[in-house]
């Protein structure tokens, strides 16, 4: 059994959805591992990780709107430190998650045909997000 654990780096533009599959793909590639289980962690609390479809665009602006109407800037919050998105963006990040855990064989992710990994960027403004990486397997 061996492990392999990097960091993705990974620059946002504001809100928004990135797709990462690529970028991932590329780690599980340098690993060498074929078979095993490859597990991504956001290591930031107003960003997010989550699995879907990666076809249509319309998609990600739908998930996008759905989430702002749910958890709008305009909302009563005590914690608003960094602005009033400051707050809406961990209610976000809570609610679609900060890891993920993907199978891998033959080299690659066992995703679905329409599947993609996007980071879900929650802040208004432009950051530099990283996201550890770990596959365990052989």
């Amino acid at each position: 059994m061996r492990q392999f654990a990097t960091v993705l780096e990974i620059r946002t533009e504001g809100r928004g959805l990135i797709e990462i599959t690529n970028d991932v793909s590329r780690q599980i590639g340098g690993s060498g591992i074929k078979t095993g289980l490859l597990t991504l962690f956001c290591r930031h609390t107003s960003a997010s990780l989550l699995i879907n479809e990666n076809a249509s665009p319309a998609v990600a602006r739908d998930l996008l709107r759905w989430l702002d109407r749910t958890v709008p800037e305009s909302g009563v919050y005590e914690h608003d430190d960094e602005g009033p998105d400051d707050m809406p963006a961990h209610i976000k990040a809570m609610l679609t998650g900060n890891s993920l855990t993907i199978p891998v064989a033959d080299g690659e992710m066992m995703l679905g045909t329409w599947q993609g990994i996007f980071l879900a960027e929650h802040r208004t403004r432009p950051h530099s997000r990283t996201i550890a990486t770990h596959i365990l397997g052989n």
